[in-house]
């Protein structure tokens, strides 16, 4: 995120009607609106592969599968956030309309530098006021590092992490991938595939 120069108070009704209109993407958190910088090729190479992989894996269920362009409205946190990669299976995201979903069970983002202190700490915070939300994974784009956070029984954030040769699983949507899968094709840390 890239703070705007105006920082006075825009209401959410103001925000959406902006972004209609806008070239580029805009978070919203709390009156204050933020520019979103383009994402480099490991960014992309890696969000792509994980809405194939969940995609695939999710093609007979009353699921969607979101990427990159879907605001997640945080109501209590009164917040608008794009994540990389987004899933819902709430009826009340499946049928609506708007370019917002409300009850994602699961977000991923994909470090960067620049967003990864922000991702952890604030951006989490927010994050976890969506009753919805089951998981929360933090995808590293600089090495085979998958961060998942899973909310257990007692309302508790747990976390595990996963590395080269290991199998990720994000419980939230029953899925199970090989780490390598996430990062093929990823310059510097995937092999190459010549299959």
């Amino acid at each position: 995120m890239i703070a705007n120069q105006n920082q006075f108070y825009v209401s959410p009704e103001d925000y959406l009607a902006g972004e209609q209109q806008s070239p580029i993407k805009h978070e919203y958190r709390q009156g204050q609106i933020y520019a979103m910088v383009g994402a480099k090729k490991p960014h992309i190479l890696i969000a792509s592969n994980l809405v194939t992989e969940l995609n695939i894996h999710l093609r007979d269920n009353d699921c969607f599968v979101l990427p990159l362009d879907i605001k997640v409205r945080l109501e209590e946190a009164n917040c608008y956030y794009y994540p990389d990669v987004a899933v819902t299976c709430d009826e009340r995201d499946l049928s609506s309309p708007e370019d917002f979903i409300l009850y994602p069970s699961l977000i991923i983002e994909i470090l960067s530098p620049s967003t990864a202190k922000f991702d952890r700490g604030g951006k989490f915070a927010d994050y976890k006021t969506a009753t919805s939300l089951q998981e929360y994974v933090l995808v590293s784009q600089s090495e085979m590092s998958i961060e998942c956070f899973r909310k257990n029984e007692q309302g508790i954030w747990i976390s595990q992490t996963y590395s080269r040769g290991e199998i990720v699983n994000f419980a939230s949507v029953n899925f199970n991938c090989e780490i390598e899968l996430i990062y093929r094709k990823v310059p510097g840390i995937a092999k190459i595939d010549k299959d």
